[in-house]
């Protein structure tokens, strides 16, 4: 278990604490824990800056928070991730891409479409990073 803490000290500053555990952080801010209202938290550090905490409000959550103070609030999309699977395809080679399905064990099951199958459970594994070694994604 870790803690993390930021003190008031200037007027856009707010007392944080933050404890993080395997899976789950609880968020306090100015002393209320809006834990359960949270989906994700960011902490970004420069030398010589204050801290910054980044907090993205959770999509299912069902609490009220409360927030009683001023605070720096930036609010934003999670990005597309149309962008991030358009770089990761454009890198990879299509011979190796074909090659590494003909050498997957569940290419032969015989079912339509089974070569595109194979092709993108291949896509999959080297974008989440578990291909096996001998598989390892193309980069071009």
């Amino acid at each position: 278990m870790t803690t993390a803490k930021s003190d008031s000290t200037t007027d856009d500053q707010h007392q944080v604490h933050v404890r993080m555990r395997a899976t789950r952080a609880s968020i306090e801010v100015g002393g209320h824990d809006i834990s359960d209202c949270i989906g994700a938290y960011t902490l970004h550090q420069t030398a010589g800056q204050p801290t910054q905490m980044v907090l993205q409000v959770s999509a299912q959550t069902t609490s009220a928070g409360i927030l009683d103070g001023l605070a720096r609030v930036v609010v934003g999309e999670p990005p597309h991730p149309g962008d991030a699977a358009a770089t990761f395809l454009s890198a990879i080679d299509p011979g190796q891409l074909e090659q590494a399905a003909l050498r997957r064990h569940d290419l032969m099951t015989g079912g339509p479409h089974e070569m595109t199958r194979v092709m993108l459970t291949q896509l999959v594994e080297w974008a989440q990073g578990t291909a096996a070694a001998t598989q390892e994604a193309p980069v071009g």
